[in-house]
C-alpha cells in the first residue's frame, strides 16, 4: 500500500465471513451523525462529573453522620456512667468497664466505614463473639474427659461415650442417661443385661427399681439391676451363665468405681467435668428453648459441689478450688455464674462454706452486708467460739477486702459475748497477718467514748461516701446504735446522713420502721420523731431547703415515686403536721 492511509470511503472487510467485518459507512453519514455523537459524549461526561460531585458530597456527608454518631454515643457513655455511679459500689466497675469497651467498639467500626475497610466479623456484637467462642472452647474440653473415662475403664455399655464424640446432644437421650444414672450409683440397666449376657445372668442382680407400694410396675427400659453381694458364690454355683470372664469384669469396674481410690476419684471428677461442659453447651446451643433457672441453679451447682468436696475432708483445697473456678468461668453471663454459686450448699456443712469462698474470692462486701453476717453466723456455732485456726484457714481462701470485712463481722456479731467475739477477732487477724488491723483495733480499745463514737459514724459516712445501698448504711446504723435509744448516737446519725444527699436521708429514713426479717422495729418511731422534729426546727432550715429541694424534683420527674410517696406517709405517722407543710412546699396537694 505504499505506506499510504486509504480514504475511508475505500475501506471493506477483509472476509465476507469474518466475525469482525467492519461494514462500509460513507462519509455523508458520518458527517450527519457526527453532531449526535458529540453531543452524547458531551452529555456523558457532564454525567459523569456530577456523579463524582455526587460522590464525593455522600462521602462527606457520611463521615459527618459517623463523627457526630461517635460524638453523641460518647457523650451518651458519659451521661450512662454519671448515673451509674450513683449505683452500689459493687456494680460500678463492670458496668462502667462494659460501656467502655462498647464505646471502644463503635469507634473501631466507625474508623473502619470511614476507610472503607470493614471485615464481615466486625459488625458481630462483642457478646455473639465471645458466645461463639465459648461453644467452640466447650466442644474442645470435653473430649479430653471421655478419653480419661475410656482409659480408665469405667463400667460404662460399650459405645455409649463414643457417641458423644460424633454427637454431643446424645448425653440427653434416654439410653444415656440411664447409664449416667447407673454410673453414679453403681448400678446397671436391665435392657444391657439382657442384650449382652442373657436373661439367666438376672439371678445375680437384684432389682432396686420395682417396689411393690410406689412403684409396682416400671417400664421395662427403666428396671435399674445392681449386684447382689454373693456375687461370686452365685456365679460359682451357676455354671450354665455364659461370658462369665464379660460378667466378672463388669463387676469389677463397678467395684472399683464405687471404692475411695485414686482411680475412683479420676472416674468421678472426669464425669462430673464432662457433664458440666456437655449441660452448658446444650444451654448454649438451644437458649430460646432451655430454661436457665432450671441449668445454672439445679443442675451445676450439684457438679461444682461434688467436684471440690471429695471424701471425708472437713476443709477445702485450694487445688479444687481453682478447677472450680475455671468451670465457672466459662459462664458467660455473670447473673448465671452468681446463681450457680448461690444454690451450692443447700444442705449446710462443708458446702455451705464452699458457696461463701467461691463468692469471697471475687466479690467485696462490707462487714454489714447481709451475705457477710451469713457467713460469719455460719463458721461460728450459737455461744461456742471456735479455733481461731479454723476460722482463719477458711478466711485464707477469701481475697483481703472479705477478710478485713468478715474479721469486722466477727468483732460485731451475736453468736458470742463481746469480750469473746473481740478475742476471737483479734486472734483471727493474727492468723491472717492483717497487722494494721490489728493495730487499730488495739487503738480503739484505748480510744476515750467520744474519739470511738467520732471514728465510728465517720466508717458510716465513708460508706454514704461510696454509694453505697441505702440498705447497708442503715445495717452500719443499726450495728452501731445496738438497739437502744441515745440522744447522742441519733444526733450524730443525723448530722451524718444529713451532710450527704439529701435522698440518701430519704431513703434510709423509708427503710427505719422495719428490720432485715421484716419485723418492726421498736426503735424507729423515737428515731424518725427525732429526725422529723431536727428537719423542721429552725436551726437547720438550710438542710430543710436542700431536701424539700431534692423532693421538689422528684415529684416532677414522677410524682408517684415509692421513695417520695412512702417519706411522706411515714411523717406523716410521726408527725401529721409536719407531713402538711413538707407536702405544701414540695408543690403536692
Amino acid at each position: 500500500m505504499n505506506g499510504k492511509i486509504p480514504p475511508l470511503d475505500e475501506y471493506v472487510p477483509m472476509s465476507a465471513d469474518s466475525d469482525n467485518a467492519i461494514a462500509r459507512v460513507s462519509v455523508e453519514k458520518i458527517q450527519r451523525d457526527w453532531v449526535d455523537l458529540t453531543l452524547r459524549v458531551a452529555q456523558a461526561e457532564s454525567e459523569c462529573a456530577a456523579l463524582e460531585a455526587e460522590n464525593k458530597n455522600f462521602r462527606a456527608l457520611l463521615e459527618r453522620t459517623i463523627e457526630h454518631r461517635q460524638k453523641s454515643h460518647a457523650e451518651l457513655v458519659t451521661i450512662l456512667t454519671t448515673l451509674v455511679s450513683k449505683l452500689p459500689l459493687n456494680d460500678v466497675g463492670v458496668i462502667v468497664a462494659r460501656l467502655v469497651e462498647h464505646n471502644q467498639h463503635l469507634n473501631e467500626v466507625s474508623t473502619s466505614l470511614i476507610k472503607g475497610r470493614l471485615e464481615d466479623g466486625m459488625l458481630q456484637p462483642a457478646l455473639l463473639k465471645n458466645l461463639e467462642k465459648t461453644k467452640r472452647d466447650l466442644q474442645e474440653a470435653f473430649k479430653p474427659e471421655v478419653g480419661i473415662l475410656l482409659r480408665l475403664a469405667a463400667p460404662f455399655e460399650a459405645g455409649v461415650l463414643q457417641s458423644l464424640l460424633e454427637k454431643p446432644d446424645n448425653f440427653f437421650s434416654p439410653a444415656v442417661t440411664r447409664a449416667n444414672r447407673a454410673f453414679v450409683k453403681g448400678q446397671v440397666p436391665r435392657e444391657r443385661i439382657l442384650k449382652e449376657f442373657g436373661p439367666e445372668a438376672l439371678g445375680l442382680f437384684k432389682d432396686v427399681t420395682t417396689d411393690v407400694k410406689f412403684n409396682p410396675r416400671p417400664k421395662p427400659e427403666e428396671i435399674m439391676l445392681a449386684f447382689k453381694p454373693d456375687f461370686t458364690s452365685l456365679l460359682q454355683q451357676n455354671p450354665g451363665i455364659g461370658h462369665r470372664q464379660e460378667l466378672e469384669a463388669l463387676h469389677q469396674q463397678i467395684t472399683q468405681s464405687r471404692e475411695n481410690t485414686e482411680t475412683a476419684r479420676a472416674q468421678k471428677t472426669a464425669f462430673l467435668r464432662l457433664s458440666f461442659f456437655l449441660e452448658l453447651l446444650h444451654y448454649y446451643e438451644n437458649q430460646s428453648t432451655e430454661s436457665p433457672d432450671v441449668v445454672f441453679a439445679q443442675r451445676l451447682p450439684p457438679l461444682i459441689e461434688q467436684l471440690v468436696i471429695t471424701g471425708e475432708r472437713e476443709e477445702l483445697d485450694e487445688k479444687h478450688l481453682l478447677a472450680a473456678e475455671a468451670l465457672l468461668a466459662l459462664i458467660i453471663n455473670t447473673d448465671h455464674r452468681k446463681a450457680v454459686i448461690n444454690n451450692i450448699g443447700k444442705g449446710g456443712g462443708l458446702a455451705r462454706t464452699l458457696r461463701y469462698t467461691l463468692a469471697f474470692r471475687v466479690e467485696q462486701f462490707s462487714e454489714a452486708d447481709p451475705l457477710t453476717v451469713e457467713c460469719i453466723k455460719h463458721l461460728i456455732p450459737q455461744g461456742k467460739a471456735p479455733a481461731p485456726a479454723a476460722v482463719a484457714g477458711v478466711l485464707k481462701l477469701f481475697n483481703t477486702h472479705m477478710q478485713k470485712a468478715c474479721v469486722c463481722a466477727i468483732l460485731a456479731t451475736d453468736r458470742l459475748r463481746k469480750e469473746d467475739a473481740e478475742k476471737l477477732g483479734k486472734a483471727v487477724a493474727l492468723e491472717l497477718g492483717l497487722k494494721e488491723m490489728l493495730d487499730r483495733m488495739s487503738e480503739q480499745t484505748s480510744l476515750a467514748p467520744e474519739r470511738e463514737r467520732k471514728l465510728a459514724w465517720d466508717l458510716i459516712k465513708d460508706l454514704i461516701s461510696a454509694r453505697a445501698a441505702p440498705a447497708e448504711v442503715l445495717a452500719a446504723i443499726r450495728k452501731r446504735m445496738q438497739g437502744r435509744y441515745d440522744a447522742d448516737e441519733v444526733k450524730a446519725c443525723w448530722l451524718v446522713l444529713t451532710e450527704a444527699d439529701p435522698l440518701v436521708f430519704v431513703r434510709v429514713f423509708c427503710l427505719l420502721p422495719y428490720l432485715p426479717n421484716g419485723q418492726a422495729d421498736p426503735l424507729a418511731r423515737e428515731v424518725m420523731e427525732a429526725f422529723i422534729n431536727r428537719l423542721t426546727h429552725e436551726k437547720y432550715v438550710e438542710t430543710y431547703k436542700k431536701t424539700i429541694h431534692a423532693l421538689n424534683k422528684l415529684f416532677k420527674v414522677k410524682a408517684d415515686s415509692p421513695a417520695l410517696v412512702n417519706f411522706l406517709a411515714l411523717v406523716k405517722w410521726v408527725d401529721r403536721a409536719a407531713a402538711e407543710k413538707i407536702s405544701r412546699d414540695v408543690g403536692m396537694a
